[in-house]
């Protein structure tokens, strides 16, 4: 039985501590965080410093800016730990971790739980196999309308982006799918709620292996496209099962998540279409990812660790730059 501590009690981490309390192969030392309105079923820390116990593995689902600090207050104590994401508040703060792990010896896992949906398991073993050939180009459409409430009386109102609250997702999957990013640019769009905010815009994108790729994203205009609404994976957006990703290949196409397959030789003959045999989903990403850390804690290599986890926030990082440098299309210029 492995010991495991949650760090953090807000949305993720209170789901975390549910499910450690539901596996057979761990159990809960308790949840630590400041904040003792917090109502769960275990003992209850101020802080990491206040636990005396014996732990094995620690959660980190604190606020974001906070990963690096409690990772290395978790490291000198020899903890390995599963990280929310993002990694870090920083692409430097996230290597800065990783070497005080490498350091310590500590083992890591990085939260990107979508590695966990066997569809998108699927997806890449069929890509990798070759069924639509070698990879030209993947178009990946993110559309939902946030409610207002959501950036009523936060820091959101003014400083959430949804590149790091969304599509840091959506860079992972397409680093995990097609492979890594070597460079992007991005056009910002026109503001909608009347704020500085970045509300939505299109990536470029170009792939090491030769790809190219685009990112359109939008949290103003409702559509029933995302990886969300697609899989059905939130409670709290409805589920669409619509195609959000379109991949490209020199011997045919595939789309996600109907796992759709187009196959075809040139323009002169229709593509034939195939729909591959989707996998069953047993457990949920959450349950199979802390199915994985304890596996982790034991010396298996982890899906995606802090130096992985370190890339995609390096996309991210970049993207968000782009865009903020970039002036919103409110008009056509002459």
């Amino acid at each position: 039985m492995k010991r495991i501590l949650v760090v953090g009690g807000g949305l993720i981490g209170i789901r975390h501590v549910h499910a450690v309390l539901q596996h057979p192969g761990c159990t809960l030392v308790g949840l630590a965080d400041p904040d003792k309105s917090i109502r769960v079923d275990a003992p209850r820390f101020g802080c990491m410093d206040d636990v005396r116990d014996e732990v094995d593995g620690v959660v980190i689902a604190t606020p974001t800016h906070l990963h690096a600090e409690h990772g290395t207050d978790a490291a000198a104590r020899g903890w390995h730990m599963l990280i929310e994401k993002p990694v870090a508040g920083s692409v430097e703060d996230a290597h800065q971790l990783n070497r005080v792990l490498n350091d310590a010896g500590v083992r890591s896992l990085v939260g990107h739980h979508r590695r966990y949906h066997r569809l998108l398991q699927q997806l890449r073993t069929t890509i990798a196999e070759g069924a639509i050939g070698r990879v030209v180009n993947v178009s990946l459409l993110w559309a939902m309308r946030k409610p207002d409430s959501y950036f009523e009386q936060n820091w959101r109102t003014s400083d959430g982006s949804p590149v790091m609250i969304n599509l840091v997702h959506d860079i992972d999957v397409l680093r995990f799918v097609i492979g890594e990013i070597s460079e992007i640019a991005a056009l910002r769009g026109a503001s909608m709620r009347g704020s500085n905010r970045i509300e939505s815009g299109a990536v470029a994108i170009a792939f090491e292996n030769g790809a190219t790729g685009t990112i359109s994203f939008a949290d103003t205009a409702p559509s029933p496209w995302g990886f969300e609404a697609g899989i059905g994976e939130n409670p709290n957006i409805g589920t669409t099962h619509q195609d959000m990703m379109w991949i490209t290949g020199t011997q045919g196409a595939i789309s996600f998540p109907s796992l759709t397959l187009w196959k075809g030789q040139d323009w002169g003959t229709p593509a034939q279409k195939d729909h591959l045999r989707k996998p069953v989903q047993d457990r949920t990403p959450l349950e199979a990812q802390l199915d994985h850390f304890l596996d982790v804690i034991d010396g298996a290599p982890p899906l995606i660790d802090v130096a992985d986890a370190a890339r995609t926030l390096e996309v991210a990082t970049m993207i968000e730059d782009a865009l903020k440098d970039s002036q919103p299309c409110n008009r056509m210029r002459a």
